[in-house]
């Protein structure tokens, strides 16, 4: 099962607002916040973009107020299309100044994330993570530590996205493995972050996307991909098992 995806940045996104359609400009001029307004601007970009490539519709401005996406009741994202529901799944997340959209076909189950990689306090850890998890961080090296923390917390955000339930949810109920542990521990029977290292250095691995396995406790399993490039941590993960995430590309 494919997955595709787009990045933006702030840089991105237009200064004017005629790629919105007429509620979507209500609904951000009912902003205050500077921020939200910044952070809602970027993420709606970044998502009639992913859907416009997605769907090879053009992708000039008075194209994209044909594209809305609409809260479901869950809150989780769907798409309108020529003021019809679309027939695609999206996920989003923003941080830090970037958006990324995860796009696949209606009917998957689907969540992406974006996480700064930054130390976290033992109390975060205790608090939001199951003994598994805590367990990998326990022998995770001091450098290595701000990521896996990063590239797990990911990870539990992709799978309530994917869930429809994002942070409504115990944070506990979703176990994140990345698979290069799971192997590790099914060999020498304890889990050991170095075959994570070893997957983030290897030849290319900036750019590589790694396996990842989210477990829900009722027995769901969501498979997956991370990748990180500089402080920037990014997991999707889905239901069926998807293929490693496709990146759409803007025409020049």
């Amino acid at each position: 099962m494919d997955v595709y995806w787009l990045e933006q940045t702030e840089a991105d996104v237009p200064a004017e607002n005629d790629w919105l359609s007429v509620s979507e400009a209500v609904r951000l001029n009912s902003m205050r916040i500077a921020k939200r307004r910044a952070d809602w601007r970027l993420g709606r970009w970044t998502a009639k973009r992913a859907l416009a490539l997605y769907m090879n519709v053009p992708g000039h401005p008075q194209a994209l107020t044909d594209i809305e996406i609409h809260p479901a009741p869950s809150g989780a994202p769907e798409v309108v299309f020529t003021n019809k529901p679309a027939a695609v799944t999206i996920s989003l997340s923003h941080r830090a100044g970037t958006a990324v959209c995860a796009v696949a076909l209606s009917g998957t189950s689907l969540g992406c994330d974006l996480e700064v990689i930054e130390p976290r306090s033992d109390t975060f850890v205790a608090d939001y993570f199951t003994n598994e998890e805590q367990a990998l961080v326990t022998q995770a090296s001091a450098p290595d530590r701000p990521r896996l923390l990063a590239l797990l917390w990911s990870g539990k955000e992709s799978a309530l996205k994917a869930l429809r339930v994002g942070l409504r949810l115990d944070t506990r109920c979703v176990i994140v493995s990345p698979v290069d542990a799971l192997r590790r521990q099914g060999r020498d029977g304890d889990a050991c972050t170095g075959d994570l290292d070893l997957a983030v250095r290897s030849s290319d691995g900036r750019k590589s996307w790694r396996p990842l396995h989210v477990r829900y406790t009722n027995g769901q399993i969501f498979r997956g991909w991370w990748q990180h490039t500089d402080n920037l941590m990014r997991t999707m993960v889905a239901d069926p098992p998807p293929a490693p995430p496709i990146l759409l590309t803007t025409p020049t």
